[in-house]
């Protein structure tokens, strides 16, 4: 199935990629959902919620502090090597990404969204000035903007909508494209989970790449099951000389 995925991909005009969790898994970041996301006897879905933040901002900036210690250790693997070298490859390349850890920005990938934001974005709560910041531990929490207002996380909370902008440049990537690769996602989480039927009814081609069957498996043209960073390696040797 490998050798049946490198020869589609030598027949791609514009490739399409899409990243879960699985990916950032592989970097050993945890999922912070499900039995990953229990903190100081909270889940992560009581957390990431604009009410929570309303009724206690330092209770919940402590979570994300804490988040950002075990993802700032973290390093991008060879799937997300991998995929940058597919932007190089392909003059017609983007990537759409629902995790928030920024690994994928570290390997220097320019044709992106990260359709759920950025951990290390914050967005001031009064002007919605957005910046970038890096510094962990937190001297302040929760920390403020310069005008003194407090300042949240640039992330898509439980009960948010997607950026208007992030969504446009997705459904431009998916109507262009012709072949898409999906990555370590579940295909639950919507909107992305509709995604690769988007791009099936467009006449694409999908390819799945995960370590188990998942939703998307019914769709897919092909699905390759094992770690991302063992299979986009080797589908990236497939096409290079």
């Amino acid at each position: 199935m490998i050798d049946k995925a490198i020869e589609r991909l030598k027949k791609t005009r514009s490739l399409l990629i899409i990243t879960g969790a699985g990916i950032s898994a592989e970097s050993g970041i945890p999922t912070f959902r499900g039995a990953d996301g229990l903190w100081e006897n909270y889940r992560a879905e009581e957390l990431a919620t604009p009410w929570a933040f309303e009724r206690d901002p330092e209770t919940v900036w402590r979570w994300y502090d804490w988040r950002r210690g075990i993802i700032g250790k973290a390093e991008p693997n060879k799937g997300h090597l991998a995929i940058k070298r597919f932007e190089e490859i392909f003059e017609n390349f983007f990537l759409i990404t629902q995790n928030v850890d920024g690994l994928h920005a570290k390997t220097g990938i320019k044709n992106m969204v990260e359709i759920h934001g950025n951990l290390w974005r914050v967005c001031c709560t009064r002007d919605k000035r957005t910046f970038m910041l890096t510094e962990h531990p937190l001297k302040i929490v929760p920390p403020v903007c310069e005008c003194g207002s407090i300042v949240r996380p640039d992330v898509v909370w439980f009960g948010e909508s997607i950026p208007g902008e992030y969504i446009q440049r997705s459904y431009e990537a998916m109507n262009r494209c012709d072949t898409l690769i999906v990555a370590g996602t579940s295909g639950v989480v919507y909107p992305v989970a509709s995604f690769p039927q988007m791009v099936k009814d467009n006449g694409g081609f999908v390819i799945e790449v995960n370590i188990e069957e998942t939703p998307i498996s019914q769709i897919a043209d092909i699905s390759l099951y094992g770690a991302s960073g063992d299979i986009l390696p080797m589908l990236v040797k497939g096409l290079e000389p």
